[in-house]
């Protein structure tokens, strides 16, 4: 494929389903919903681990996460593993970010030329207490929903921020006579979950559909996903008028993320670069939005794990919808394809695979794969996907089966039914293929011990406490002890 500038533009916590282009007739996102008229959409596309730091981390590096070891909040990349940016760098060309990183700090060479404005990790140690496996202290999640509604916030000022710097940055290189790489990095639709007043009131309560098995009657009955429930007490958040506040909420961030991303757009327009470069649009993970009795992310259904995918371009095929599962570690040789780049013999075992190859064939089947180790868990969580099932494996607990083509809203679990247990067997081996599930288990509850005794032991990790949200520059976290 012919070289041309990319960028990249990533959000933070955007369930794939709220977004016109996956379907939803309620949400207004016409910015990112023309991207897909205009290039391709891919139906399942998965994160890598749902959550910020591991999530950021696979990507960068397009490995997974048991391969380097970026386990949770608490261990933040710090450029050990080279990255795409990194790959880009030797070969000379201009790679910038604008926006989040969740990395460990800007003493580290995280493979750009530039971060501006960039969100790094608190204190360049993260959450250290999610290390904290065993009997760890909970987290009362409560007032985020409770308090979600209209208003303003660091994170949506700096988003605004973020969308202005890009188009500075735009006007700036239009120009240039070789092909860059512009990283934009989006913080929202990441709690808290305040909207601006203009876009809250796009969106009735009642027009809101309620999200799958929302209702305590029909919550799945698994030990996994009742341990979540209780650790950020989502137990508790059963009211079902709150419960269409905080999605009116969620949805006009959503529509403001989305106006942001049309500034930029529009500026790529008025300066004749939607011909002479690609577009990448995702997320690092999703958000469960009160399914199943639960909020944020964490877990492998779809509404955490899955992503909005979206890339477009003079040589991608338009308003076309892809089957062939995909994930965020397909990302590097993508985004080193794009604009001429070559890959290294380091590189040679990378999991990824490029995501122009696969737009433009037809639909395959192939295996999306994701994995936990933090926060709220036990022990760990992984997930295979193919175009027609999803197999969750939870270390010491019951696996999972859904047949996602009979059953999108992951309803039914099928894996004590006799007829599936080939089926089992099938993705049991593919995913001992793939990782040691319970030997990765062990190395990542070892590191994370290890991560508590640098940080001076158990009891001053849980003085230290948590913090709900990682601060924008020039904002001070704030700790809540357990």
């Amino acid at each position: 494929m012919p070289p041309k500038n990319l960028i990249f533009i990533l959000s933070d916590q955007h369930n794939r389903n709220i977004t016109g282009a996956y379907g939803n007739p309620i949400i207004q996102t016409p910015n990112l919903d023309r991207l897909a008229e205009r290039g391709t959409t891919f139906r399942n596309a998965y994160t890598n681990c749902p959550i910020c730091v591991p999530a950021r981390a696979s990507l960068a590096t397009g490995r997974y996460v048991h391969q380097i070891r970026y386990w949770d909040n608490a261990f933040p990349y710090d450029g050990c593993t080279e990255s795409w940016g990194h790959r880009l760098k030797q070969q000379n060309y201009q790679v910038d970010s604008i926006g989040k990183l969740h990395f460990r700090g800007s003493h580290d060479d995280n493979g750009f030329c530039q971060e501006i404005d960039p969100l790094y990790v608190v204190d360049g140690l993260g959450d250290v207490l999610g290390c904290i496996r065993n009997d760890p202290p909970t987290r009362d999640k409560r007032g985020e929903i409770n308090n979600a509604g209209t208003g303003d916030s660091t994170y949506l000022q700096y988003d605004t921020s973020n969308a202005d710097q890009a188009c500075q940055w735009l006007a700036k290189h239009r120009n240039d006579q070789n092909p860059w790489v512009l990283f934009l990095s989006f913080v929202c639709p990441h709690p808290p979950y305040i909207s601006p007043e203009e876009f809250y009131q796009l969106y009735s309560k009642d027009q809101i559909p309620l999200p799958a098995q929302w209702h305590i009657d029909e919550w799945p009955d698994h030990p996994a996903i009742d341990r979540f429930r209780d650790f950020f007490a989502y137990s508790d958040l059963r009211n079902e008028e709150r419960l269409r506040n905080f999605l009116r909420a969620y949805y006009g961030v959503c529509t403001y993320l989305d106006q942001q991303i049309g500034r930029v757009l529009q500026t790529m327009e008025e300066y004749h670069l939607l011909d002479t470069s690609r577009i990448i649009y995702t997320s690092d993970h999703g958000e469960s939005l009160g399914a199943r009795g639960l909020f944020g992310k964490f877990t492998m259904y779809d509404e955490s794990a899955a992503v909005p995918f979206i890339i477009a371009g003079a040589d991608v095929p338009k308003n076309k919808v892809v089957e062939t599962p995909i994930s965020l570690v397909d990302c590097f040789p993508s985004i080193i394809e794009a604009v001429g780049g070559h890959l290294v013999e380091e590189d040679v075992d990378l999991p990824g695979k490029s995501i122009w190859e696969i737009a433009q064939t037809s639909n395959q089947d192939r295996f999306a794969f994701s994995e936990y180790h933090a926060v709220g868990s036990e022990n760990a969580i992984y997930m295979l996907r193919n175009r027609q099932y999803k197999y969750i494996y939870y270390v010491d607990d019951p696996v999972q089966l859904f047949d996602l083509q009979a059953d999108p809203a992951e309803t039914q679990d099928l894996s004590n039914l006799p007829e599936y247990q080939e089926i089992l067997q099938f993705f049991d081996e593919e995913l001992s293929n793939i990782v040691d599930p319970e030997g990765v288990d062990a190395k990542a509850k070892e590191d994370q011990r290890s991560k508590i005794s640098e940080n001076g032991g158990e009891a001053k990790v849980r003085q230290r406490g948590a913090f709900d949200n990682s601060p924008v520059p020039g904002e001070d976290p704030v700790f809540r002890r357990h």
